[in-house]
Formats: structure tokens, sequence, C-alpha cells
């Protein structure tokens, strides 16, 4: 490299500081840092939540994304990481969380009224920097209204969090994101499971009068991953993991 390439490359790194990190190596593999989720089964099938990157969590109600973003934020502040949860329709239980571990001294509770409120929140709190985790909880919208969240929404948040060492999760009912998401991670119930009365510890499959819900299993697929985690094979993704919820 001649003197005077090397000069101009140091004149554009030096005037694209802070906002362009390493401008001049784009063609190089980046090292990520992934982080627990808060749930073991998770973990092994994904290798942990990706600073840096959106994450996209969806699947029917009830299928456990909720549970999943509260095993997050416990996860986070007992690491003393400052979170967000962006709650799009106010929906967000502080108790519950309190009670599964979350320290809710270091998460900032964003209640929203409406969609537009909520991705606008989103955005301005990457911007403004601290967070481990945000979180954009757009699970109690019907699928067909997070259908029109145009996809340059999706990927202006993702580059904003780019270069940085904030994990933003998206939580939905459909994967919509496209692209945009380095991870995109489906939950979906697997079997409900019922049972007699109260000692009686034989399982009966179809549900009739009588029986007591006795929980359900849940499951987790990875749809899409753009991240390779050194610890974890192609054969392990593939892997459908499921935890019963008692």
């Amino acid at each position: 490299m001649g003197s005077k390439t090397a000069a101009l490359r140091s004149q554009v790194e030096s005037l694209l500081a802070g906002r362009v990190s390493n401008p001049f190596e784009f063609g190089h593999h980046r090292i990520v840092e992934t982080v627990s989720s808060g749930v073991v089964e998770i973990d092994d099938l994904t290798g942990g939540l990706t600073r840096g990157a959106l994450t996209e969590i969806f699947g029917v109600p009830g299928a456990g994304q909720r549970s999943l973003l509260i095993a997050s934020l416990a996860a986070r502040t007992m690491a003393s990481e400052t979170c967000a949860v962006v709650d799009a329709l106010d929906t967000f239980d502080p108790h519950t969380a309190a009670a599964a571990g979350v320290n809710l001294k270091n998460v900032l509770w964003v209640r929203c009224r409406n969609m537009d409120h909520a991705l606008r929140a989103t955005d301005l709190l990457i911007h403004s920097g601290g967070f481990g985790l945000i979180a954009l909880d757009l699970s109690d919208f019907s699928p067909r209204m997070v259908r029109h969240i145009p996809l340059p929404v999706w990927f202006r948040l993702r580059r904003a969090v780019e270069n940085t060492a904030t994990i933003l999760m998206a939580i939905e009912q459909e994967a919509n994101a496209k692209t945009c998401a380095s991870l995109v991670l489906r939950l979906y119930c697997r079997q409900i499971q019922w049972s007699q009365a109260a000692g009686d510890g034989e399982r009966l499959r179809p549900p009739s009068w009588g029986l007591l819900f006795d929980g359900w299993q849940r499951g987790a697929e990875v749809v899409r991953s753009r991240v390779k985690a050194a610890d974890v094979t192609d054969s392990q993704r593939r892997v459908r993991q499921s935890t019963r919820i008692a």
C-alpha cells in the first residue's frame, strides 16, 4: 500500500470514528458474542443470544415467548446489565418477572399504547446505548397488524443495533423481520397433559370429564440462524428441543 493510499485510509477512518466500526473490514469474518438466554434447552439449540443483532422469537399465544423473555431478563439483570422492555400494549407483569428472578431495578419498562409508539421507542433506546437487552413485545398484536410493519423499519433497527453490545429481541406471533434477523426462533406447544385426581400419576391422553390440566410441553425450532457458534454443531441446530412446563 502506497503512502498516499495509507494516508487517505487513515483520514477516512478518522472521519468515521465513532460512527462506523472498521470501514475497510467488511469482507472479514466478524467475531460475535453470545450470552445465555436463561433457558438451557434454548442455549443448547441456538448457542445463546447474539449481541449486536436482532433475534426474532415467534409462536402462537401460550407457546412460551414471554416465559423466554422473562428468563432472558433474569439472566441479564443477574449479570448486572440494564435491560428495557418495550411493552406495546401494556401487558408486561412485573410481579411475575420478579418472582422469576428478574431484578426490576435494572429494567426500564416502556409502556406503550400502539405499535407505532413501540417501534419509535425501540429505535430511541437502541441509539441511547447502555442496554444489555432491549425486548420489543408485539405478541399481543394480531399477525395481520404486524405484517404491515414496513421491511425498512426492521432494516433500520438491525443497522442501529449493529456494532453495539445490545441484544435486540422481537416477540411476535409470526416472523416478519425476514433477513434482518440474525436468529429466528419458533416456539410451539407440543402436547397438553391431563391427569386424574391428585395422587393418581396415570397420564390420560384425551381430555374428558373429571380430568385435571397438568401442564404442557413446549418445543423450539431454529428457523434461520446467521451466526455459527463455536460450540454448537449443525446437527444440534436441527434437533427440536422441548421442555415440560408444569
